[in-house]
């Protein structure tokens, strides 16, 4: 007769063996055969009903013990970097067990949230029980819904705040978190979404009153998912940071380096100094010293301070605050060029001749001292003839040499012929309130292109020095338009009596003779919009395919490290191409650049999406109290939906509602990107002059609706109203027909 085992020994095989534990395998193990298996089942459902194994489907497992195979949900890295991941399939007694995430080279990036199959191993660690290692995803992270509470006798909804109006959400009475009616807060999906009735949501955190004027920034914030708020670890690792002296570095600091910025400016981190080439060799040439803070000696590979910033990727910057990629002590102090304090740079001294044309450069990293920290109008009213108390001793010796070797680079750019659009920026003013006080255009001096040409010029040199020296790093990239945006552009330009060549391959002086036809004319803001919306986005890549919109082969970012994490990667390449110390670009980040180049082009497309929406909700406060004035401005889109209108005095954009423009029937031409009416004839189309009465502003949203009232000063033509929908369709259709003929034929034309 075979000995059956006892329970202690089934409990332990069945530790011991964690893939083989249905009772075939463990008769197998023990040697049970025949009649003996009937004992075998008994102490199996004994030791079930003790608690000590659950039975799944057709094996056992130790409830106490995760099964080999389990769902798990990622947490948020720690202060390390390191991924953990909460068991979904923990049903035992005591402390749930702490599972490390054991990532491969393969595996694709894991976010908080996500849910994986994972494949666990039983360890005995410090800080960890179980290590995972990724079978598949399979889900992804709770959907975050940023919204307006509204209390109900069960619970209650969110509204979203966004302007494309999506659903609302329903959350139930222990999901509110104590919030209360009208209060802004920040939900997340809860459970999957269902095919019938609103979705469901929890709070996680309450935000406030959505009507403060600095909630508005902070509803961007939120919605799109910045981080503001460091973790202890990394704040703890900036405030032991120390000055770096002078040691192993070129000494600058008598050189009359100077910060140049804009008045509010809350970090600088470039400085610059020109004067007279005294090589006989390069008459009328120039010497241009670029210095920039060097982030990288107190932000080290692997650090938590490092691994933060990658996180965030850059700084983002609203009207009423800064959300920025490294803490204060750093990206306040340590790192920004104060005037008069020494600090660490890498410094980059460049030739140009008398045209512009870079002759040669070398890159130091050294200790320099700022001579000033001056602002773009007190240095453009020195140069123009009143200086004040601080660029008046600074004139003659420092600030004229920098326009001298500035007026060269002119030369060099107009031979380039970078793209050159007019497109002016907005900048909203607030009061101590945080109320929105005017809303103008930011004024473009000579002072800031000045800065521009320099920092274009040091960011030349930081690729070609890499590329010389044979270095991996991540180049600023900005591809040709597509073709298809190229040619909208043409047919565009082409409405408005202009041409833009064809049969070539097109360069930016191309642009530039359209835009420069178009200048001065009703039609220019409508060219340089199109030509804008023409070009593709720029991005980082290690891979290097040159910069069209700079009209330059080789491009890298490596003048704002404090705010871009791109630049800190130049920076450490730099630092271990010249051998300068051990915190340059490590291995494990050259294998990583792909990814990283990837997730900063997200991170600074997430801060231009939340920016630009801080600015709408803003602007919507502004005008929130002009409701039912009539504005001018131009049609700057078109859609099924309706018209986007481009506003002249405060360049807001609002939405005329195609509802609101008569009984007749719209039809939407993609292809020609118009509106017409199917009674009137009405066209409505981009670039258009318009009168419209503002209708709605909601502030929450950014949300504008106007009322179109005239157009190329003509009065608004109402549509002869009863047609029948299937009429109104098939004039829309024969028009359409028709249209699409004519551009055939004449498109014909102009190639013969």
């Amino acid at each position: 007769m075979t000995r059956i085992p006892t329970k202690q020994e089934v409990l332990d095989w069945i530790s011991a063996n964690p893939t083989l534990t249905s009772k075939r395998d463990i008769a197998k193990a023990f040697g049970i055969k025949g009649a003996d298996r009937i004992d075998l089942k008994r102490i199996l459902k004994e030791l079930e009903a003790e608690g000590h194994l659950e039975k799944r489907k057709r094996s056992y497992r130790d409830p106490d013990r995760l099964p080999p195979v389990s769902v798990l949900q990622v947490k948020a890295p720690n202060a390390d970097g390191d991924l953990f991941a909460r068991p979904l399939e923990w049903h035992g007694e005591g402390v749930e067990p702490i599972v490390l995430i054991i990532a491969r080279a393969s595996d694709p990036a894991l976010g908080e949230g996500d849910r994986i199959l994972a494949r666990l191993t039983v360890v005995h660690e410090e800080d960890h029980n179980y290590e995972a290692r990724l079978i598949r995803r399979i889900g992804t992270n709770p959907r975050k819904i940023v919204g307006i509470f509204r209390k109900g006798a069960e619970g209650g909804r969110i509204v979203p705040i966004d302007k494309a109006g999506s659903t609302e959400w329903l959350v139930a009475e222990g999901a509110a978190l104590g919030a209360r009616d009208g209060e802004l807060v920040e939900a997340e999906q809860a459970g999957p979404k269902n095919r019938m009735g609103l979705p469901r949501a929890r709070i996680v955190e309450r935000l406030g009153d959505p009507t403060a004027p600095k909630a508005v920034s902070l509803i961007a914030i939120h919605q799109h998912g910045i981080p503001d708020d460091f973790p202890d670890k990394v704040i703890a690792e900036a405030d032991k940071a120390k000055p770096v002296g002078l040691k192993g570095r070129e000494d600058l600091r008598d050189m009359p380096l100077l910060t140049i910025d804009p008045s509010d400016a809350r970090d600088h981190d470039d400085a610059c100094y020109a004067h007279a080439d005294d090589d006989p060799k390069n008459p009328g040439g120039h010497v241009i010293w670029v210095a920039i803070a060097d982030v990288a000696a107190y932000v080290r590979p692997g650090s938590a301070l490092d691994r933060e910033a990658r996180k965030r990727g850059n700084s983002s910057y609203f009207p009423d605050r800064v959300v920025p990629m490294l803490p204060d002590r750093l990206s306040g102090d340590l790192c920004s060029l104060h005037e008069g304090v020494p600090r660490a740079c890498i410094a980059v001294r460049m030739q140009i001749d008398a045209d512009g044309n870079k002759l040669g450069h070398r890159f130091v990293r050294g200790l320099m001292r700022s001579a000033a920290s001056l602002n773009y109008a007190e240095v453009q009213e020195a140069i123009d003839g009143t200086p004040n108390d601080r660029t008046g001793p600074l004139l003659e010796g420092v600030l004229k040499p920098l326009y001298a070797a500035y007026a060269a680079l002119k030369k060099a750019r107009a031979d380039r012929q970078p793209l050159e659009l007019d497109l002016p920026e907005r900048k909203i003013v607030l009061n101590d309130k945080g109320e929105v006080e005017s809303v103008a255009f930011r004024e473009r001096l000579d002072a800031h292109r000045l800065i521009e040409e320099f920092m274009i010029l040091a960011n030349v040199a930081a690729a070609e020095t890499l590329i010389a020296k044979r270095s991996p790093l991540l180049f600023r990239v900005h591809e040709e338009p597509a073709p298809e945006k190229l040619e909208s552009l043409r047919e565009t330009a082409q409405a408005a009596g202009l041409n833009l060549v064809k049969g070539q391959v097109l360069q930016t002086r191309h642009l530039n003779a359209l835009l420069n036809a178009a200048a001065g004319t009703e039609d220019a803001e409508l060219i340089n919009l199109s030509t804008l919306r023409s070009m593709a986005q720029a991005y980082y890549s290690p891979e290097n395919f040159g910069h069209f919109g700079l009209a330059l082969r080789n491009y890298a970012h490596f003048t704002s490290p404090i705010r871009r994490y791109a630049d800190l990667i130049v920076h450490r390449a730099l630092i271990s191409a010249h051998g300068w110390g051990k915190d340059g670009l490590t291995e494990d980040e050259i294998a990583r650049l792909e990814e990283t180049a990837t997730h900063i082009s997200d991170t600074e497309r997430r801060s231009m999406m939340a920016e630009r929406d801080t600015t709408d909700r803003y602007l919507a406060a502004y005008l929130s109290e002009r409701v039912g004035n009539e504005f001018t401005g131009r049609i700057s889109g078109i859609a099924r939906f309706g018209a986007f209108v481009k506003m002249d005095e405060t360049g807001a954009d609002g939405l005329v509602p195609v509802r609101s423009l008569g009984r007749e029937f719209f039809h939407f031409d993609r292809e020609a990107g118009t509106l017409m009416g199917s009674d009137s004839g009405l066209i409505i189309a981009i670039g258009q002059r318009v009168t419209v009465r503002l209708t709605e502003a909601t502030p929450v949203t950014g949300g504008l609706e106007l009322e179109l009232l005239s157009i190329d000063d003509q009065a608004l033509p109402r549509g002869r109203g009863p047609a029948k929908r299937s009429t109104r369709r098939k004039a829309a259709s024969t028009k359409r027909k028709k249209d699409k003929i004519k551009r055939k034929v004449e498109r014909k034309r102009r190639q013969r």
